[in-house]
C-alpha cells in the first residue's frame, strides 16, 4: 500500500484556496471516527495518481499528515465542470471496529478453463460491483469468480463467491445471480423474397392474359367465316 503525503491547510477564503490550487495542490477534508475533521491538501500529481487507479473508490489508502499515518477511503471527488480538473476531495478514516458499505468490483478468472465457453457460451455479466457491508479492518478490494469448469446454463450466485469474515452483501434474503454462463447467441437472416415464383407468375399471368386475347380473336374469325357463309347462301338461293 502506497503513502500518500498530506500537508495541513488553513485556508479561510476562497483567495486563499485558489492560491493552493494555482500552487498545484487540491484542498480536501479527513473526516471520521472521534477525531476532529482535518483540513488538508495533496498535490494535484497525486490525487490524479490515486483516481487512476482501479477501483479508487473502493481501495484503501494511506496518508502520511504531519508524520501520523491514517489508513482511510475515498468518498468523494470533485472536478471542475470546465477543465475537468479535480478541485477537492473527501477522505473517510478508517475506523478499527466500525463497518463500512462499500461496493466492490468483480473479477472474473479462468475463462478459458470453462467448457461453456469453449462451445461459444458468452458469459453473461448480471453485476460487475456487489455492495457489501465490510468491517473497516477487513475490506477486500475484489470478489473473485473462478469459471473453471462452468457450463452453459450454469448460474453464478452470490452464494458461490466466498466472501472475507463479517463480510455480507447488503442485498439479504435472496440468493441473487452475479453472471450466468449463456448459449451462443444465433442470428436467424431474414427470408429472402421469392423473386423467382414472383417473376413465374408474372409469366403466367401474361400468358394467359395473350391466350385470352388469342381466344377471343379465333372466335372473331369465326363468326366472320360463319357470316360469309350465310350471305353466299343467300345470294344463292336469289
Amino acid at each position: 500500500m502506497s503513502i500518500i503525503q498530506a500537508t495541513i491547510r488553513d485556508t479561510k477564503t476562497k483567495g486563499q484556496v485558489k492560491d493552493l490550487r494555482s500552487k498545484g495542490n487540491v484542498p480536501g477534508i479527513v473526516y471520521g471516527g472521534e477525531q476532529p475533521n482535518e483540513k488538508i491538501s495533496i498535490t494535484t500529481k497525486e490525487l490524479k495518481n490515486l483516481i487512476n487507479k482501479q477501483n479508487f473508490l473502493s481501495n484503501v489508502i494511506s496518508i502520511n499528515l504531519d508524520g501520523k499515518e491514517q489508513k482511510v477511503l475515498t468518498r468523494n471527488i470533485a472536478f471542475d465542470t470546465v477543465t475537468d480538473e479535480p478541485i477537492h476531495f473527501d477522505l473517510m478514516r478508517i475506523v478499527k471496529g466500525g463497518k463500512i458499505i462499500l461496493e466492490i468490483p468483480v473479477k472474473f478468472i479462468n475463462n478459458e478453463l470453462s467448457p461453456g465457453l469453449k462451445r461459444g457460451g458468452v458469459l453473461n455479466i448480471v453485476r460487475r460491483k456487489v455492495e457489501l457491508r465490510c468491517p473497516a479492518e477487513n475490506i477486500p478490494t475484489e470478489l473473485v469468480v473462478d469459471l473453471e469448469g462452468l457450463d452453459i446454463g450454469t448460474s453464478i450466485k452470490i452464494s458461490s463467491i466466498s466472501l472475507p469474515e463479517n463480510v455480507t452483501p447488503t442485498i439479504q434474503g435472496r440468493d441473487f445471480v452475479i453472471a450466468t454462463v449463456a448459449a451462443p447467441t444465433v442470428v436467424k437472416e431474414p427470408e429472402k423474397p421469392a423473386e423467382a415464383d414472383e417473376g413465374e407468375a408474372s409469366e403466367g399471368a401474361e400468358a394467359a392474359a395473350e391466350g385470352g386475347d388469342k381466344t377471343s380473336t379465333d372466335g372473331d374469325k369465326a363468326e366472320g367465316e360463319k357470316a360469309k357463309e350465310e350471305d353466299k347462301s343467300s345470294s344463292d338461293k336469289k
